[in-house]
């Protein structure tokens, strides 16, 4: 039914139906073909920084290892543990390629697991690591039984679907107990986040822990050397009573929201991880009045920054470590408190969405999924295989999971954001939400018109696109086209030689655009042809390939600042060498990375939470779902667009399986754009944006009216912080300090710096940029998957 918009679906019971049965290949190694993706050859995945220094500890305050508390996936943390399939499949029950598990899903029930083996050389690895350490830890413990040892972030049991972190604390060697806070007592009484200083141990518990606010409370660590703070002002003389005087506070938490809205009589909930920058920080006790001896500190800022940053899959708390800082700097003069979350079914917030077991069962399934329509021998042939591989994805989804794809849809997100608001205690809704975030404000807008605070959506989509079938595929597929031709290729030519590795000359004649571009069309037609080989020391044997190669251009679109480092990888390829394409392309290339510990835990995916988010929002789409259709709709894809046509395809694709596990969403919204709002929206859309062209934020803008303004951003990237201009920044600072809105429904802002030349200074003489050729491009490189792993984590796995 259908109420004010939103259609509701109610089954009768929440326990979908039995779903198809999948048929899959005996063995996966047979199926490789020669265009493997590229660094998937490489063995070796990229280790992110989690360092959680890095993201607000002074130099004082760092810790050699990151708290675990909230990490972001993937760029700026892993998932720890030690692996949980080290107990061997009977002889009796191993088949060829596979063995059987069992796990137990939302519903309660067990439901045998078909899961691809390990390749056998890291079974015998992961095998023999295990068998030593349990030997080691039987002599310890028999030798010294008072010992504990201290676990990972993350452990769990196999079959616990909800993606439960458990952490020993029985002997952190804390020193202090809890009263001996300086600070005082965290949990502060009827907080509703449940705040505590983020550390090492700051995780959500898990949902079936019936002492879960005991067992969190119990996590407090009264040490405040331990807890994440802000640098210290430069102008600061630091004050011996209080070293952490004027700075601001990381506080984790978590929000117990219903798991379904539409249904009172389902009891379960999900529980949503929350991470808050405090600008105002902690007010320090009096030892001897208890009283707080600065007023000002510990204070609720007047308005609190919901941050999201995009996906769908994108991690909120990440955002939060890697951007709050800058953010509410660059929006409020840092007088306004930032806050993230992870969205249900991201990252640590619970139940996970983690539909296999362990990372090298997800690499064999994904090794051919990527795999670009210009090297494919057969389309059809082709595509059938991926769509097999889809539906036994979804159906490994509903095995372990049951009926969780029903309530991962962005109208239920959109209520646990008010949910969010609500527990703030703020009586509108003060945002910035970026790239899928703005369908979420979108969407909430719509349902919540009279919570509209002054919310900003960058980087905008346009949502009623995603209600038709391939819909969140094909919308900006001609912008990114242009942001190779005239941003990455263009500005490489006017930036010249010294500042973009293309622009040298190969044959002597002076490079010119169309020069360029035959000169790449040439290099990417040789990767058709035959992959590069290469070699690096961690990985060994390796292969660049068209399609690895195709992908990693499409990501670096996101990022201008990334161009520089990639006109360097494609300027040695050129040349015939590939050690830094091999460096670059492996720091992307596998979920699992051998050099990490094996984890128990099944790991969380953004890659299947985000097919849940975009199916499930599309379910009901009138469009034909036969194979001719989506062969088609993949040949006109990758003919407007060989850039992103692919990637965006295989986003879409696995569309035809959904409803044949979750036939009815629990709540999907359908209802107009144009309603009264309490306060205009602020719109921010970017002329070159690989994903949100310009024109979404136009149609957006035609449908709400008065409702909203537009910041028409001249620049290159994903939304406006990715090639940032003053004007931009003051309209929007201006929104969300005053409310403030400009009186013409659309701005024009240009960029205030060109790619290639960010933080040249053009005086006299030119002076090298950070990105000049002196500059470690991995290290660029690293930092710019960092961010596209939050806005578009399809591109980075792991």
């Amino acid at each position: 039914m259908i109420v004010e918009g939103i259609k509701i679906n109610r089954l009768a019971n929440p326990s979908v139906g039995p779903p198809k049965a999948c048929k899959f290949p005996s063995n996966l190694l047979t199926l490789f073909s020669l265009e493997l993706e590229p660094a998937r050859m490489s063995a070796r995945r990229f280790r992110a920084v989690r360092r959680r220094g890095e993201l607000g500890a002074s130099e004082s305050n760092r810790q050699e290892e990151p708290p675990c508390s909230f990490p972001v996936r993937p760029s700026a943390a892993r998932l720890g543990g030690s692996r949980s399939d080290q107990t061997q499949p009977h002889e009796e029950d191993e088949k060829p390629g596979f063995f059987n598990r069992t796990a137990t899903t939302m519903d309660g029930k067990k439901r045998g697991l078909p899961l691809p083996v390990l390749p056998p050389q890291r079974r015998v690895r992961c095998g023999w690591v295990l068998t030593g350490a349990a030997i080691v830890g039987v002599v310890l413990v028999a030798a010294v039984p008072q010992w504990t040892p201290t676990s990972s972030c993350f452990t769990a049991s196999q079959g616990d679907i909800f993606g439960t972190q458990r952490v020993d604390y029985a002997n952190r060697g804390q020193a202090q107990s809890a009263a001996d806070s300086p600070y005082g007592q965290f949990p502060a009484a009827k907080d509703p986040f449940r705040f505590l200083p983020c550390t090492r141990a700051t995780l959500p518990p898990a949902i079936e822990d019936a002492n879960a606010e005991r067992t969190w409370a119990a996590l407090f660590d009264p040490n405040p050397d331990h807890w994440n703070w802000t640098p210290a002002p430069t102008n600061q003389i630091v004050r011996p009573t209080d070293p952490y005087a004027g700075r601001g506070i990381y506080l984790c938490g978590y929000l117990d929201v219903p798991l379904d809205y539409t249904n009172k009589a389902d009891s379960r909930i999900a529980r949503l991880a929350v991470t808050k920058l405090q600008v105002s920080g902690l007010a320090r006790l009096d030892p001897s009045s208890g009283a707080p001896t600065n007023s000002s500190a510990g204070r609720k800022s007047e308005r609190t920054i919901v941050i999201e940053p995009g996906g769908p899959g994108g991690s909120g708390t990440g955002y939060a470590w890697q951007s709050s800082r800058g953010i509410t700097q660059f929006l409020s003069d840092s007088k306004f408190d930032v806050l993230g979350w992870d969205p249900r079914g991201v990252n640590v917030s619970l139940p996970a969405v983690a539909c296999f077991p362990h990372d090298p069962d997800r690499d064999h399934f994904y090794l051919l999924t990527s795999k670009h329509r210009a090297v494919s021998d057969s389309p059809r042939a082709q595509l059938e295989l991926t769509d097999a591989m889809n539906e036994a994805v979804f159906r490994a989804c509903w095995e372990r999971q049951g009926d969780l794809g029903r309530f991962l849809g962005t109208a239920f997100v959109a209520r646990d954001l008010e949910q969010i608001r609500i527990a703030l205690g703020e009586d509108e809704l003060t945002g910035y939400l970026v790239s899928y975030g703005t369908g979420i404000g979108q969407t909430y807008a719509s349902m919540f018109p009279g919570s509209v605070g002054r919310i900003i959506l960058d980087g905008t989509e346009y949502v009623r696109d995603h209600r038709e079938r391939g819909g969140f595929g094909w919308t900006a597929l001609d912008n990114t086209t242009d942001a190779w031709h005239d941003g990455f290729l263009g500005e490489c030519v006017n930036a010249g030689s010294q500042y973009c590795a293309l622009a040298k000359s190969t044959d002597g004649n002076p490079v010119t655009l169309p020069s360029l571009v035959k000169r790449m069309a040439t290099l990417m037609a040789s990767l058709v042809d035959r992959p590069i080989p290469g070699y690096s020391v961690l990985s060994g044997a390796t292969l660049v390939t068209y399609s690895a190669l195709v992908d990693t251009i499409y990501g670096a679109m996101y990022s201008p600042s990334s161009w520089p480092t990639l006109a360097r990888i494609l300027a040695e390829l050129e040349a015939g060498n590939s050690t830094l394409a091999v460096a670059a392309l492996e720091n992307s290339s596998w979920y699992y990375d051998p050099e990490s510990s094996c984890p128990e835990i099944a790991r969380p995916s953004s890659d299947e939470l985000g097919q849940m988010v975009i199916c499930g929002d599309s379910y009901d789409a009138t469009e034909s779902d036969d194979m001719e259709w989506w062969l088609s709709l993949w040949a006109n894809m990758t003919t407007k667009s060989w850039v992103a046509g692919n990637s965006r395809f295989y986003s879409v694709f696995p569309c035809r399986h959904y409803v044949t596990y979750w036939p009815h969403p629990a709540e999907v919204f359908r209802g107009d754009l144009n309603h009264p709002l309490k306060n205009p929206v602020l719109l921010i859309a970017v002329t070159y944006d690989p994903a949100t062209p310009l024109r979404n934020g136009r149609r957006l803008l035609d449908e709400m009216g008065q409702n909203a303004r537009l910041i028409a951003h001249h620049g290159y990237g994903h939304a406006s912080r990715a090639d940032t201009s003053n004007c931009t920044q003051s309209i929007a600072k201006n929104y969300i300090l005053h409310g403030i809105v400009p009186e013409k429904s659309e701005t024009a802002c240009y960029a205030d710096e060109k790619p290639y030349l960010y933080g040249v200074k053009k005086n006299q003489t030119l002076v090298l940029s950070a990105q000049a050729e002196t500059e470690d491009p991995i290290k660029a490189w690293k930092e710019h998957l960092r961010q596209l792993a939050l806005w578009n984590p399809r591109l980075v796995p792991g």
